[in-house]
């Protein structure tokens, strides 16, 4: 992810809304979200909602996909890990405890096959 990128992706999450929908499709996991319940779980309007996940599959964030009559969207995860990757990369300049917190934050979130206790 260069520069350009990563200021695209800030500036569609600089919006509460925004950031709500991809906070959700990330606890979603893969399969995502129907557009109606991704309305529900930000608390937006269709109408907002289509608007919010406009802004996002344009920075490359979500994408969305049909099925039969129903919009499903998701996360984007390869995007949203360069975007970390983007903000950690030059993180230590030889002083691996100032990345530690975020590692050990990231690596919390690894859950072994079959563990559902941080799904």
């Amino acid at each position: 992810m260069d520069e350009r990128q990563a200021v695209a992706a800030f500036a569609a999450l600089g919006q509460e809304h925004r950031l709500r929908i991809v906070r959700a499709l990330v606890t979603a996991g893969p399969d995502g979200l129907a557009a109606g319940a991704l309305a529900q779980a930000v608390g937006v309007s269709g109408t907002n909602l289509s608007f919010h996940v406009k802004e996002l599959s344009h920075a490359g964030l979500i994408q969305s996909r049909r099925d039969g009559r129903s919009v499903l969207y998701s996360a984007t995860f390869p995007s949203l890990s360069e975007l970390i990757q983007f903000l950690m990369r030059d993180c230590c300049q030889g002083r691996p405890e100032v990345c530690t917190p975020a590692v050990e934050a990231l690596a919390a979130c690894l859950c072994p096959p079959g563990d559902t206790a941080h799904g």
